[in-house]
């Protein structure tokens, strides 16, 4: 099975039987994946030596007897059903299925020829000068009536990229005083779109998200009336999607402006009689060719490297089939990119190129598109095709879709041993980096300090291939509330996507294994629906109705209790029925009901668990949760309605010796006591605090490589006098990143100090806490780039230690941070900060800089500093 499906990932199947047979094959290679581990996590685990687990086996033994009948009745499906698949593919030879040649670049191959390309960091931007120059003087024309300006064009000429330059254009951003950027889509959602531009605006409260939707119109309209923004609205569809978003750019009175990207001309001139128009140029051959040579080659710079003559012939012919379409051309380039060592495989694309390209320009475009996802290798398509679980126009955040790679088994745990030491994460971080040279993900944030991807998205045309891919390979379903009828007439559904809620109940395969929720778990619209069903919505308009009139707090009553019991429901649905679920992920939270069930321990195949953001009346977690002992991501984030917002943890989570991320409450209660010195695997360890965890557990994980402390941190028996003596409370070699939050209450700088120096190799800081003091520059890392401080009250300047660390790059000192009136950076210090931001330093008066001072600063911020 294995070898068929190698070969036949390989390669462009087009019989319809043989990709037929390689689905089949993969549920067949998912069933005895299932079987396997449930006998291995419900017998095998049980059959240890010890007492305890002999008296269990005795008195649960017709139990057990009946599973492991169940077990075999399902290997005698399972092996009936490779027979007969084996019999249907005797008809095909799939050793003729290969293809001539050399085969293509191995994974460790392009590792080795790896080299930074220019188009990961940034868009490359060719031929877009004189739409620049234009656009940016209508929008900073205060004289002309235009409001609404469009750049428009068909699918792949570089809208959204010449929307960003004018974004992040100086003269733009100093005219305006705000600037935001919102992505509508082909399904625009008004109310998301609101909530969105006011949570740029950094004006988004709770109540607005509870809020009825014609009151954050009103909000954001008279915001703009009194406020002069640039509002940038990304792929808008048609005039009914803009007729819907109009009334929150009402205001008549206002110097703000709307620049729309859109395929349509017709949308700004219905939206503005003034508006003006930029239609898209396509590219000339030159400016063609510039662009692939940007791409698809090593910068002119590397040492050693020449282009072949042979090659370039290759790359102008192919250029002459992409006419002029910029997104054509990057994704083409993209795919010669990791092929740059290799003629055989340049003259195999060009082949292909002639072959798929042979139409007009919006089919040209789509079959490059297709072309780019034949050209991956096998490991990577998985990988590709996942994409298409996250709506359109998504920020994908990379950690989270690491975890979930590695959940699904899609970055196989034995890729560790033979990468030299690196981690499933490792590997999957090197696979989404060639996603990115390939040009088929768009890198829209990266790490402040290592510039490694922090997110990303697809454009809408490459999300089309993905999801028309996975459609075709049966990959996954997405589900909303129009198609999720369907859901219940199939019957062997592996992944879903929830980017609209329904009802659960929907969902009849009980084979499911991720399940992935990108609206709240019980929406505002959902409540309205029950409140109007029992007539109350019309009592909410008159508050001292409901506190006074006892019918209408009896009908509330009813109404919470309908409310409360169809949340239980749901939650009753899933825990037993999708027992083979290994991904169950609630990205937006909401209200969750009463409490999180018992039976969620009937999952134990989970591997990825996000509760962030759901809200629970009861505070405490059940002790189930020690059943679930596959678990690699755990996220406990969760909230509750109580008054003290606490969570107690049960003390389980020492069971789950599988863990690599853990996320714990940002409030546990006083009762919880945490033991997690097993948790030896632990990558990711946030919320971490002393008052309900123990500091001797840190030392025994040993690859932990992001800690973040919230709360109190205290070391008992700590050995004030000679505090060298004190044992280390970290040994990971591997831990880069270092965070203390409290709010609350400060740090002993000398237990400060003995942590940091356990932290020799991390690279960035945050400290959010009062020290008073900080620890001298012997206790720091040479290695840190990034250092930010919040409400530290130092009383001593900073700036004589910081200036001394090698390669320090960024550095933030906000709100109290400094507490003195006079800071002094000496000459020759800072030889490589970047970036200096100095915010809300009430005391600070005075800051003198000595020359040949932060020589490599490229970005000063000062607010709010006296």
């Amino acid at each position: 099975m294995q070898t068929f499906l190698k070969v036949a990932e390989a390669i462009k199947v087009d019989n319809e039987l043989i990709r037929t047979c390689v689905v089949e094959i993969r549920e067949l290679a998912y069933d005895a994946e299932d079987v396997i581990e449930t006998f291995s996590l419900k017998v095998a685990s049980k059959r240890k030596g010890e007492i305890s687990n002999c008296i269990k086996r005795s008195a649960c033994f017709l139990k057990e007897g009946c599973l492991l009948h169940k077990i075999k009745s399902e290997i005698e499906k399972i092996t009936a059903r490779i027979k007969e698949l084996t019999r249907q593919l005797k008809t095909y030879d799939v050793s003729k299925l290969g293809i001539d040649g050399e085969e293509p670049s191995s994974s460790t191959e392009r590792q080795e020829a790896r080299r930074p390309y220019p188009h990961v960091m940034d868009d490359n931007i060719v031929g877009l000068d004189d739409g620049i120059k234009k656009l940016v003087t209508v929008l900073l024309d205060e004289q002309s009536e235009c409001r609404v300006v469009s750049i428009c064009g068909m699918g792949g000429p570089g809208k959204t990229t010449l929307a960003k330059k004018i974004y992040h254009h100086s003269q733009v951003v100093g005219h305006f005083k705000h600037l935001v950027w919102v992505y509508v889509s082909q399904h625009c959602q008004k109310r998301k779109v609101w909530e969105d531009i006011l949570s740029e605006l950094l004006i988004l409260s709770e109540e607005d998200t509870k809020m009825k939707v014609e009151k954050l119109a009103e909000k954001l309209s008279s915001f703009f009336e009194e406020n002069k923004c640039l509002v940038i609205l990304d792929d808008v569809w048609n005039t009914e999607a803009w007729d819907s978003l109009k009334p929150a750019f009402s205001a008549r009175e206002t110097r703000s402006k709307i620049l729309v990207t859109s395929r349509n001309k017709e949308i700004v001139s219905h939206a503005d009689k003034n508006g003006f128009l930029y239609e898209v140029q396509y590219l000339n051959y030159e400016r063609s060719w510039e662009l692939f040579q940007k791409i698809a080659f090593p910068p002119t710079n590397s040492t050693g490297y020449e282009i072949d003559v042979k090659m370039k012939e290759l790359g102008e012919e192919m250029v002459k089939h992409c006419p002029g379409l910029p997104l054509a051309i990057i994704i083409l380039g993209g795919i010669l990119a990791t092929k740059y060592l290799s003629l055989t495989e340049w003259l195999n694309v060009s082949a292909n190129v002639k072959s798929y390209l042979k139409n007009d320009k919006g089919e040209v475009l789509r079959d490059v598109l297709a072309l780019s996802y034949d050209d991956l290798p096998p490991y990577l398509r998985p990988c590709f095709l996942y994409l298409s679980h996250f709506p359109e126009d998504y920020e994908i955040p990379v950690d989270g879709l690491i975890q979930l790679w590695v959940a699904e088994g899609i970055v196989s745990s034995k890729q560790e041993e033979g990468d030299e030491g690196q981690t499933a994460e490792d590997v999957a971080e090197g696979y989404l980096m060639e996603l990115a040279e390939r040009c088929m993900i768009q890198v829209r944030e990266r790490d402040i300090a290592t510039l490694k991807m922090r997110t990303f998205q697809m454009h809408d045309l490459m999300r089309d291939v993905c999801l028309s891919k996975a459609k075709q390979e049966k990959f996954l379903y997405i589900a909303d509330q129009s198609n999720a009828c369907q859901l219940s007439t199939i019957g062997r559904v592996r992944r879903v996507s929830v980017h609209k809620y329904f009802s659960i109940q929907c969902i009849k395969s009980p084979r499911l294994r991720s399940l992935l929720f990108f609206d709240k778990f019980f929406p505002n619209e959902e409540q309205d629906k029950i409140l109007q069903s029992i007539c109350l919505e019309r009592y909410f308009s008159d508050p001292e109705d409901i506190v006074f009139n006892p019918f209408v707090l009896f009908v509330l009553l009813l109404g919470c209790s309908v409310y409360v019991t169809k949340l239980r429901v749901s939650w009753k649905y899933m825990f037993n029925n999708f027992n083979f679920l290994r991904v169950l992920d609630y990205e937006r939270g909401g209200a969750a009901g009463c409490k999180l069930p018992n039976d969620i321990g009937k999952l134990i195949h989970l591997r990825f668990l996000r509760l962030k953001g759901l809200d629970f009346l009861n505070s405490h977690l059940p002790s189930s949760l020690s059943n679930l002992r596959c678990l690699q991501t755990l996220d406990l984030r969760i909230t509750t309605l109580t008054a003290f917002k606490i969570i107690h943890v049960p003390n389980v989570l020492w069971r789950m010796q599988q863990l690599r991320h853990l996320y714990l409450p940002k409030h546990c209660s006083p009762k919880t006591r945490l033991k997690l010195g097993t948790l030896r695997h632990l990558q990711t360890l946030v919320n971490f605090n002393t008052r309900n965890c123990y500091v001797k557990d840190l030392i025994n994980m040993t690859n932990i490589r992001e800690l973040e402390i919230r709360g109190p941190f205290i070391i008992e028996d700590f050995n004030m006098e000679e505090s060298d003596k004190n044992p280390p409370i970290i040994q990971s070699k591997y831990l880069h990143f270092l965070s203390i939050i409290n709010k609350k209450g400060s740090i002993d700088p000398r237990h400060l100090a003995h942590l940091l120096l356990s932290c020799e190799n991390i690279s960035k800081l945050s400290l959010d806490v009062e020290i008073g003091r900080l620890p001298e520059y012997r206790y720091l890392s040479s290695n840190l780039a990034y250092i930010k401080l919040r409400r530290c009250a130092l009383e001593e300047d900073p700036m004589s230690t910081f200036e001394k660390l090698p390669n320090l790059r960024i550095l933030e000192l906000h709100e109290e941070a400094f507490i003195r009136k006079e800071m002094f950076c000496c000459g020759q210090a800072f030889a490589k900060l970047e970036s200096l931001s100095l915010k809300e330093l009430n005391n600070l008066e005075e800051w003198k800089v000595g020359e040949g001072a932060m020589p490599s600063l490229q970005r000063l911020e000062i607010q709010k500093c006296r």
